[in-house]
């Protein structure tokens, strides 16, 4: 039945139980993400700073009667994963005769908290630790503290190297100490989101655009978690709560998990705890049976985040190049590994490229030079319209185009400029293609790190041979391809190339430099390769004709 008419209909967006499995990334990037995740979360650190997370004023009305000590005793506590101190400095704040002891793996973190306008180190002991490979024993005397938090900090951690993290808190917890812990929950919305951009690792866990991050749990998964590790649960829950955003028309599904742990004491107790699971025992969930009770939504991740409303393209990158020197506008490079739009971002065979033509004018010189794929950036095309007849830039992402535009205004020569053209061009599309034909046929194309997905291949070099010129006899057209190594199907590109009409006529790996050919002419001036010695770039010059 239609809506009432001037009323807006609200979006509802909950996770799809009919969604087919999300891809997941592949072992290189798995690996990748794994070794640099304290990397990641330092440059989250250093771009949010203490800006981003609220600070969480909810432990005490959550968790209040454990932080009440015993008079003329002194709690210590340990903030497992402490960021900027967001949940450090409320807590002191209520219960300032209490010690913590403050630990993160990101050193920007810790620098943030001891920066902090309340921060006293008589009552905070802040140190950079990584949990998966350091004893926290080497800082925290063993068996001196009563109470570790952990707030949306587990899920950060591969789910194999979850016990290496609850067996390290187990080392420096009292006989009864606690385990107070709020992280995120299965069905949460934003596991959704994730599922959708095919950012899946492994079961529930997931890899955010920045690079980090983050597993969903289920209360099962959960407690056996902490069982198996040495620990009793008293308390579990997932609290279910409808948060809606009236500017984006949106109502969305918020889900996390609640939970109590205590450092068992012997092996009875453990065996106890068993018969109770397997008898259909039934734990605590006080947490869940009143999502009205928890008002306080604090999933670490903004509506930003979740519906990527704006993306933060504010990284400025100096280039300097045989006279030229541009400052670049684009998404920051932690972005890129889940970021759809590639072309928002500066790439090092761009970068490569660009010093090539810089130092090698004869090769645009005159020409009629189009790019394909140019990105944001068009440091390319800005180097080579000092010495081509005419530069058309194209891509077909409208975001990078427009951000394009805003570089070329920014960096180009004014004198230059209107010799420059911006075109949107889909490969293969009939319509974009016919719009550039309008411009006339090409000398020259250029494609920096757009052979990446096989499936993008062959059109474009369908589009390729539908613009380029042919050969003359002053003129031979050419089409140069510039990607790294690793993440192209080399067969695919010669194979598509064939049949289109285009001849390899020479190729070049950086490392492996033959002594004559055309590409290995450009190389007189050798200085400028320092800064790409360990690249694993590769140049494709093709001509057309068999």
């Amino acid at each position: 039945m239609a809506a009432e008419e001037g009323e807006k209909k609200k979006i509802e967006i909950y996770p799809s139980s009919s969604s087919s499995a999300a891809r997941q990334v592949t072992p290189f990037w798995k690996e990748k993400y794994e070794r640099d995740a304290k990397k990641y979360w330092d440059v989250f650190y250093r771009r949010h700073k203490d800006k981003f997370f609220k600070d969480r004023h909810y432990f005490d009305k959550e968790w209040g009667n454990y932080f009440k000590a015993q008079e003329g005793e002194k709690l210590v506590i340990l903030e497992v994963g402490c960021g900027a101190g967001n949940s450090i400095f409320p807590l002191v704040s209520t219960y300032p005769d209490m010690f913590v002891h403050a630990c993160d793996f990101s050193p920007r973190a810790i620098d943030l908290v001891k920066a902090h306008k309340d921060f006293s180190s008589n009552q905070i002991n802040p140190f950079v630790c990584d949990l998966t490979v350091q004893n926290l024993s080497d800082v925290i005397q063993p068996s001196s503290v009563d109470i570790v938090t952990m707030v949306f900090v587990l899920s950060a951690v591969s789910p194999e190297k979850m016990p290496l993290v609850l067996q390290n808190i187990r080392k420096v917890l009292k006989p009864n100490g606690r385990v107070l812990l709020r992280d995120y929950a299965t069905g949460d919305l934003a596991q959704a989101r994730l599922t959708s951009k095919e950012q899946e690792i492994s079961d529930n866990f997931y890899v955010r655009g920045d690079g980090t991050r983050a597993y969903y749990f289920s209360e099962d998964f959960l407690s056996n978690l902490f069982i198996e590790n040495g620990f009793d649960v008293e308390e579990v829950g997932i609290c279910d709560k409808q948060v809606e955003n009236r500017s984006l028309e949106l109502v969305m599904k918020r889900r996390w998990i609640q939970a109590v742990f205590s450092l068992r004491l012997n092996a009875s107790n453990f065996a106890e705890k068993l018969d109770q699971e397997a008898n259909g025992h039934v734990i605590n969930k006080n947490a869940s049976e009143n999502p009205a009770n928890n008002p306080e939504i604090d999933l670490s991740e903004s509506i930003i985040q979740i519906f990527d409303v704006s993306l933060p393209i504010d990284e400025v990158t100096e280039i300097k190049v045989r006279g030229h020197a541009f400052r670049i506008k684009a998404l920051p490079r932690e972005y890129q590994h889940t970021c759809k739009s590639t072309g928002l971002m500066l790439w090092e065979s761009a970068r490569f490229m660009c010093n090539l033509l810089a130092e090698n004018p004869s090769v645009t010189s005159g020409k009629r030079v189009l790019e394909l794929g140019c990105g944001s950036t068009g440091i390319c095309s800005m180097i080579s319209v000092a010495f081509a007849e005419l530069v058309v830039c194209t891509d077909g992402d409208v975001k990078a185009l427009k951000l394009l535009h805003e570089n070329i205004m920014l960096n180009a020569n004014p004198g230059l400029i209107q010799k420059m053209v911006i075109k949107k061009l889909m490969w293969g599309n009939k319509e974009d293609i016919m719009t550039i034909r309008e411009l006339g046929d090409f000398n020259l194309i250029i494609g920096t790190d757009v052979t990446y997905y096989a499936e993008a291949i062959s059109p474009l070099f369908e589009t390729a041979s539908a613009l380029i010129a042919n050969n003359d006899t002053e003129t031979r057209s050419g089409l140069i391809l510039c990607h790294m190594q690793r993440r192209v199907d080399e067969d695919c590109i010669l194979s598509a190339a064939a049949e289109f009409g285009f001849k390899l006529v020479d190729k070049w790996i950086n490392g492996i430099n033959p002594n004559v050919g055309i590409i290995c002419s450009w190389f007189s001036n050798v200085a400028w390769m320092n800064e790409f010695k360990n690249v694993p770039l590769c140049i494709l010059y093709f001509e057309v004709g068999a």
